[in-house]
């Protein structure tokens, strides 16, 4: 069958519930295009990228009516079969626009004419001189462990593999000490390291005998953990067989603050690249990373949400970490929880999935009472570590200014004496979430939504944390014009402030989406809070998931019940997770 005289049904990114019949290209297209593949099309007065999705002899539009496809962008399919079922599955399911779906579902560079840009890139490896290095920089603590790294992969790591700034590493070519590589280094051997990881408990390897039993067919696993009780050990044992055996894992992370750990603990564990893929890359280095677990190259294969329309080649496994959180499920655009789609591919691609969680959803413990996933629970903190003294304080009759009370102030003057690491942790950003004017009541609400505009001090800006709008803070009342405007309420830029008055010289980290908008500054800061010379950490729940900070020995929760007057219907489950 020829393309001549074919019927292309396209899938254009618009808000339109619906696909398009095209003609095939008139001239220079001599083979029948497979779906899956990209086509050039005109749709009104612009030329879009869509994706083929079936090729048909009929179409119930007049032939008159058809417009010719420009060009087939693709020999080969971009989106296979299984890929294509998903994303199908998902439109429906999710009640989205077929070719936003999977547009959403392409990186940013294959959403763009073109054909597939070449995989070959530079690749970082170290220098003679860095090789017959004899003593790392002490200071330096990131250019120490770039060397390191390199150290252990003699035929170098691409861009994305190093998690730190380009920064970093163009120091480090400056002085001599690693060099850039022609191309992407041949893939190392899937073998673990001399970090062996530690002895599991009886309840550890009961779960990864369950979970291995397993492996070749379709099961849900829920594996309840507390804090501490070891859940990425258990994954790393169950990835270290299939990795041995040339098949993929994909694990999915609800937050970026969450990648930079993992990637640290894999690649201590096992000698080979991982592909990463999160909202922190540019558009080269994620279509790489996607290219690469597409044909197979990446075996492991770690991301946010969604990594999890990744393509595979040999998959063996699904991981889900921190199954519960909120930031698995898209808000925007195509809304979807990858979470769910995540066990309805491995149900596709006939795999396990696990799912990891110390505060399981209510829905995955439903789903083990009615017999859909199989519980594995982890009940005590693996080694000797001991569970936290909780004590609730009742703020009723303390003394108080911006959150801090008395009680608190005290037992972090007492820490600090003793070289204790201090945790706040208040679930809102910016100075004040309203900002109203004493005189009349008015109050800062979004010209673009209904929410109100939160108060950003140091910037001088009004924001909308639903829509993202932003403008500048009013210098008077636009109902009575008087000057009178206060900021109600603490976000976690007060707290900064307040903190700096009570602690002066005190080095103080914040830690949240508003500090760590740049490349590599979220980095920067986890080494600045796990080394220990941050004394107090502040921070949103980006400093509060999955981070190990050995050197903290008080954290306190500000203003711990407002999770409750949340309008989500799920506000004290979510209160009780966090």
């Amino acid at each position: 069958m020829t393309a001549h005289g074919s019927i292309l049904e396209i899938a254009v990114p618009s808000p339109l519930l619906r696909s398009f019949d095209y003609l095939a290209p008139q001239a220079g297209q001599h083979t029948t295009p497979l779906p899956g593949s990209r086509v050039l099309v005109p749709f009104g007065r612009r030329k879009v990228v869509g994706i083929l999705l079936a090729v048909r002899r009929h179409s119930e539009v007049p032939a008159a009516k058809l417009k010719h496809a420009l060009e087939i962008l693709d020999p080969e399919p971009v989106l296979d079969a299984g890929l294509m079922e998903l994303l199908n599955w998902t439109a429906r399911y999710y009640h989205h626009p077929i070719g936003e779906t999977l547009a959403t579902a392409l990186p940013a560079l294959l959403r763009k004419p073109g054909s597939l840009p070449s995989l070959q890139q530079q690749v970082w490896r170290l220098s003679t001189a860095g090789r017959r290095l004899d003593k790392q920089p002490a200071r330096a603590t990131r250019q120490a462990q770039v060397l390191e790294i390199l150290a252990e992969q003699p035929q170098g790591l691409a861009r994305e593999a190093l998690p730190v700034p380009l920064a970093v590493l163009k120091t480090l070519q400056d002085k001599g000490w690693i060099e850039q590589a022609g191309a992407t280094p041949a893939q190392a051997p899937a073998t673990t390291t001399t970090d062996n990881g530690h002895a599991l408990t009886t309840r550890q390897q009961q779960a990864v005998d369950a979970i291995q039993a397993g492996f070749g067919k379709f099961q849900t696993f829920l594996l309840e953990g507390v804090t501490g009780s070891g859940k990425t050990e258990v994954y790393l044992r169950l990835i270290e067989p299939l990795l041995e055996q040339q098949q993929q894992v994909l694990v999915l992370v609800p937050e970026i603050g969450l990648t930079p750990q993992l990637i640290e603990r894999f690649r201590q564990r096992f000698a080979l690249d991982i592909a990463v893929l999160h909202s922190g890359l540019n558009d080269s280095q994620r279509l790489r990373a996607w290219q690469r677990a597409g044909n197979g190259d990446a075996r492991l294969i770690l991301g946010t949400r969604s990594a999890i329309f990744t393509p595979l080649k040999n998959p063996g496994l699904i991981i889900v970490d921190e199954e519960h959180d909120g930031s698995l499920k898209q808000q925007e655009g195509l809304r979807y929880s990858a979470r769910d789609l995540a066990i309805w591919r491995a149900r596709q691609l006939d795999i396990p999935v696990l799912l990891g969680s110390a505060t399981p959803s209510l829905e995955s413990l439903y789903n083990v009472q009615q017999g859909r996933y199989r519980l594995l629970e982890l009940p005590e903190r693996a080694g000797n570590a001991l569970a936290p003294r909780m004590r609730l304080l009742d703020l009723r009759g303390q003394g108080m200014r911006d959150l801090l009370s008395d009680t608190l102030l005290q037992a972090m003057r007492v820490h600090l004496a003793n070289d204790g690491q201090i945790l706040l942790f208040l679930n809102r950003r910016g100075f004040a979430p309203v900002l109203l004017c004493h005189a009349c009541g008015w109050v800062a609400e979004c010209r673009r939504c209904d929410a109100r505009m939160t108060l950003h001090q140091q910037r001088g800006e009004l924001r909308c944390h639903h829509c993202g709008s932003q403008r500048r803070i009013d210098a008077f009342c636009p109902t009575c014009g008087s000057s009178e405007l206060l900021g109600l309420g603490e976000g976690t830029e007060r707290i900064e402030q307040a903190l700096q008055e009570h602690f002066p010289g005190v080095p103080l980290l914040r830690i949240d989406r508003d500090t760590t908008r740049r490349k590599g500054e979220l980095e920067a800061a986890l080494d600045a809070a796990e080394s220990g010379r941050a004394r107090i950490l502040l921070g949103t729940q980006m400093l509060a998931k999955g981070h190990h900070f050995p050197a903290v020995t008080l954290a306190a929760i500000l203003d711990a019940a407002q999770g409750l007057f949340s309008t989500d219907f799920r506000a004290s489950e979510r209160l009780a997770q966090m």
